[in-house]
């Protein structure tokens, strides 16, 4: 196997074992290879490796190897955009993602339903709402105070094509004690807005990457996003 096939199989045995020292079924979080900057070819061979899950975090960069994968017959692919998107890009989150996790302000949410009803009318977007919970002024998201109304705002909306799954959020680089509380926090957010939007399949908690996730793992994560130990450092 190549270098990649390898790291793919040994990060999802390595999630599995922090799923069961967790306290959870070993198949409880879905590894998401974040595929950005990445060539075509090295996402083929994490196909190869049963990898299904891919991150994105550009339009431009995603558009050179989706419609590619799926031309030649990769159609069980699950596309994931990690990045923070224009509300003019809507249109090919709508014909190429099954996944946003970066929803932070009306605007987007609006000009995505709207190209969904145009562009893939018969499924629906699951969205994470991004949140901000270090203050860092170089991160996107909404703060956490603003969450729970913000959801609550969209929910009164008529929005089809949207599915509300859950919430997302990034570390704090080389602190790991906030960045373990920033998880934390994120699973009690989420709990509570599920609890009070009464959305069952609120459930998903997107956090962990290559540098984090083990922390992610054990505060709850359902969704960890790596890339660099899978396919090494970026050139």
């Amino acid at each position: 196997m190549s270098m990649v096939a390898d790291n793919v199989k040994a990060i999802k045995e390595r999630i599995g074992q922090l799923c069961v020292a967790s306290g959870r079924a070993s198949d409880d979080v879905q590894l998401i290879a974040v595929s950005k900057t990445r060539s075509l070819a090295e996402v083929e061979q994490a196909i190869i490796a049963g990898q299904t899950a891919f991150g994105e975090n550009t339009i431009q960069d995603a558009l050179t190897k989706i419609p590619q994968l799926t031309e030649a017959g990769q159609k069980n692919l699950e596309w994931h955009f990690i990045g923070h998107l224009q509300s003019k890009k809507s249109k090919h989150v709508a014909e190429n993602f099954q996944w946003i996790h970066t929803i932070d302000s009306l605007k987007l949410v609006q000009k995505l339903s709207a190209m969904m009803q145009k562009h893939n009318p018969t499924c629906e977007l699951n969205c994470l709402l991004q949140v901000n919970l270090t203050g860092e002024e170089s991160k996107s998201g909404l703060p956490r105070e603003q969450t729970i109304a913000f959801l609550e705002e969209v929910l009164k909306l008529d929005l089809p094509g949207l599915a509300w799954r859950g919430l997302m959020t990034i570390g704090v680089d080389n602190d790991e004690y906030q960045t373990r509380k920033a998880f934390s926090n994120l699973r009690k957010l989420r709990d509570e807005c599920q609890q009070r939007s009464g959305l069952k399949f609120f459930d998903q908690l997107s956090m962990g990457m290559s540098g984090d996730y083990a922390m992610a793992i054990a505060e709850g994560s359902t969704m960890v996003r790596i890339g660099t130990d899978i396919f090494g450092k970026r050139k």
